[in-house]
């Protein structure tokens, strides 16, 4: 949420800001409701003073023995007007509060400007695009060929937009998340967490997925209602909601390992076929609480430790600065990992690391005590994927793919795999 005071105080530079997402911020009606509630606040107090001191007048009218029905007919309506009052400002409050919620984060001011993904400025390549003196298949080609994926069998179980694993695949998947795991637990100093699936409305809130997104989210009937998590993003970063942080504990990196689920309301048509959009996935989710001066730095170490994933997979990628029309509504800046998938024969987001300043703390009430001032202040959240399990296979099999129909299997993922070198067509 952007701060209500910075909304009041420069709702112009705030609309200037918002509109190089697209996004626009009537500056003129939020303050006039801002205005509003200011008048309301008034007479709402006004007239809860007016109660207060009618109270202790009758009350020591009648402790005297005096007549009390002139007093009590001169606050006859007082209660109707003050209830009238507090109604009509806790609707004003919502309207605001509505506006508050619904608006993006603020973009850091070296975002590139562009409307779409089209628009995104590549940073940097890393890895040479495979060449192959074969037609390469993409990876559903690959995997129902070997009878290590099943698309079918999972839309009699589940519908569209699902898949099972069988064998080796399925042990690759699992080999994947515990590599990156170690490495981000061993090597880039992140504690592994253990979180819920399901969360309330709050904590989604809390990271920006509510109100906008809910269209997006499986929900639980009943009361209370549950989501289904649509990252671990969600709970890792809601531990540090209603809390204040000791200077010595920052910065904060955790890491988990979640299933994903997501409705994708909004991609109707799009990659329908294979695993790049599903319903459910697996994720290694990277989250930093860090001090609002050094957030700046950790969005350039996030990415390095996702990159670092990629790396040692041995899988070219690249990585863009999304443009301002391009970066999610947590988000002030965001570079995206794109991997190569000769399948498709383009690069594809595999991760997505961003840098959400006070944006989802001050909805959380997420909090650091400063040392210098005693004083508790926001903090800055980061969060990024360290990477996507199942684009990752799918970049594995589609990048090592062999002649024969084999998937080689990267070295580094050979000890999780008993040693094996290569998925293979059964005997």
């Amino acid at each position: 949420m952007i701060d209500p005071k910075l909304l009041r105080q420069s709702a112009k530079d705030v609309a200037d800001n918002l509109a190089r997402r697209g996004h626009d911020f009537d500056a003129d009606a939020y303050l006039a409701l801002d205005e509003q509630r200011k008048a309301l606040q008034v007479d709402t107090e006004a007239l809860q003073n007016e109660r207060n001191t009618s109270a202790k007048r009758i009350g020591k009218a009648k402790a005297s023995g005096e007549d009390v029905e002139p007093l009590l007919a001169a606050v006859k309506d007082l209660g109707d007007r003050l209830e009238a009052s507090e109604a009509k400002l806790r609707e004003v409050q919502a309207a605001i509060q509505s506006v508050e919620l619904g608006l993006p984060n603020l973009l850091r001011d070296d975002v590139p400007t562009g409307n779409d993904d089209s628009e995104n400025e590549e940073v940097r390549r890393w890895g040479d695009v495979p060449e192959f003196d074969f037609d390469p298949q993409d990876h559903v080609d690959l995997g129902t060929s070997l009878g290590v994926l099943d698309f079918d069998a999972a839309s009699r179980v589940s519908g569209s937009r699902f898949a099972v694993m069988r064998g080796p695949l399925a042990r690759m998947q699992r080999a994947l998340i515990q590599f990156m795991l170690d490495v981000h637990t061993s090597e880039n100093g992140y504690e592994e967490t253990y979180v819920p699936y399901l969360v309330q409305a709050d904590a989604l809130q809390g990271t920006g997925q509510l109100p906008k997104f809910e269209e997006d989210l499986f929900k639980t009937e009943g009361e209370p209602a549950y989501y289904l998590i649509p990252t671990a993003e969600v709970p890792l970063t809601n531990l540090s909601r209603e809390s204040i942080l000791d200077a010595d504990q920052l910065p904060r990196r955790l890491c988990a390992h979640t299933p994903c689920f997501r409705s994708e309301a909004g991609s109707y048509g799009k990659d329908t076929r294979g695993m790049i959009r599903q319903h459910q996935f697996e994720k290694v989710e990277l989250v930093h609480l860090v001090r609002p001066q050094e957030s700046d730095d950790a969005l350039e170490e996030l990415t390095a430790n996702a990159e670092m994933i990629l790396q040692r997979l041995e899988l070219p990628y690249r990585v863009v600065t999304l443009c301002s029309g391009d970066v999610s509504f947590s988000g002030a800046k965001t570079y995206d990992l794109e991997v190569w998938l000769p399948g498709q024969q383009k690069y594809r987001e595999i991760s997505s690391c961003s840098n959400c300043t006070d944006f989802q703390a001050r909805r959380m009430q997420a909090r650091w005590r400063n040392p210098e001032t005693g004083k508790p202040e926001l903090l800055h959240t980061l969060n990024g994927s360290g990477v996507a399990a199942g684009r990752a296979l799918v970049a594995i099999m589609e990048n090592y793919q062999q002649a024969d129909g084999s998937i080689g299997i990267p070295e580094v993922l050979r000890p999780y795999m008993g040693g094996a070198d290569v998925i293979a067509m059964a005997n």
